[in-house]
């Protein structure tokens, strides 16, 4: 990270310009296995252009649930959860090392069930992100109920660590006059709050419990980020956020505490794959997910 101090020029934006736009090289193109919390705190301040993650829930999740419709072998194990009662702390711990990171101009985004949504708002205001945006995020299929509504939605909080210097980039996808068929606005429906994207399905692949669809990150990527800024995921997972990321030629780092997840999204990267079969061949590339 660039010290002002090295600065002989003493112009206010000279001094802001240079600190908004350095990069942490120690951990550019990487991922870690280790706590996000641990991780973090061994980050420049002011290094991250975007954070895109999806913590746990602290539902007492069941990835072998049968209403989840998988196959269970390709399902990995390992799965970590944080207990109801921490979850406050636990939140609170990660989004400060989270906001510390995260450039002025950044934006993060989570991801959050209904359940504890109540933690995570307070804890992003007590730390002191803005929240921009509550989107939803509508798929197509829920958990089958018989005493209540069925839950098929999440909760995407988008938010910035400040809104007087945070980018969005409004014309990323659509150009302002670009219409369907039937002559309505492309863009205003895209940018709408409500975001109708259908979950992956890899049959016959190695899948984690959770993963967000490609087509959720690239939009995310599209309107709050450029080609060649760094994003974050302190919960990798599968490795989805970054291996999206250096799709659509962003830079990306992480941390995944389970060894099992953390060398599954490890290979993904390191081969350039997409999906990595339950079987071992023909490993579907990159390019062939990109449309």
């Amino acid at each position: 990270m660039i010290n002002p101090l090295y600065i002989q020029t003493r112009d206010v934006l000279t001094i802001k310009y240079a600190r908004y736009h350095t990069t942490d090289m120690s951990h550019t193109d990487m991922i870690f296995c280790e706590s996000c919390i641990d991780g973090m705190k061994k980050m420049d301040s002011d290094s991250i252009d975007l954070i895109v993650t999806d913590p746990p829930f602290a539902i007492e999740f069941g990835a072998s649930k049968a209403n989840y419709n998988r196959k269970l072998s390709n399902v990995m194990d390992g799965y970590s959860e944080v207990s109801a009662d921490q979850y406050y702390d636990f939140t609170l711990s990660w989004m400060t090392q989270a906001y510390r990171v995260l450039k002025p101009s950044g934006s993060m985004y989570v991801f959050s069930g209904w359940n504890n949504l109540k933690q995570i708002l307070e804890s992003l205001d007590d730390i002191g992100f803005h929240t921009i945006n509550h989107i939803i995020w509508k798929y197509q299929f829920g958990v089958a109920a018989k005493k209540k509504y069925v839950t098929s939605h999440y909760t995407i909080l988008y938010t910035c660590k400040d809104p007087r210097e945070r980018r969005f980039y409004p014309y990323s996808r659509f150009g302002k006059d670009d219409k369907d068929r039937y002559g309505r606005s492309l863009r205003y429906r895209d940018v709408e709050d409500v975001w109708e994207i259908p979950r992956e399905y890899w049959q016959g692949s190695i899948k984690t419990p959770t993963k967000l669809p490609a087509a959720i990150i690239r939009k995310i990527l599209a309107y709050s980020s450029k080609p060649g800024d760094l994003v974050l995921d302190p919960f990798l997972g599968s490795g989805q956020v970054a291996v999206v990321s250096k799709m659509e030629k962003r830079h990306y780092c992480g941390f995944e505490i389970v060894d099992e997840y953390y060398k599954f999204a490890k290979e993904r990267l390191d081969t350039g794959s997409y999906r990595l079969p339950a079987a071992p061949k023909n490993v579907a590339p990159i390019d062939e997910y990109m449309e």
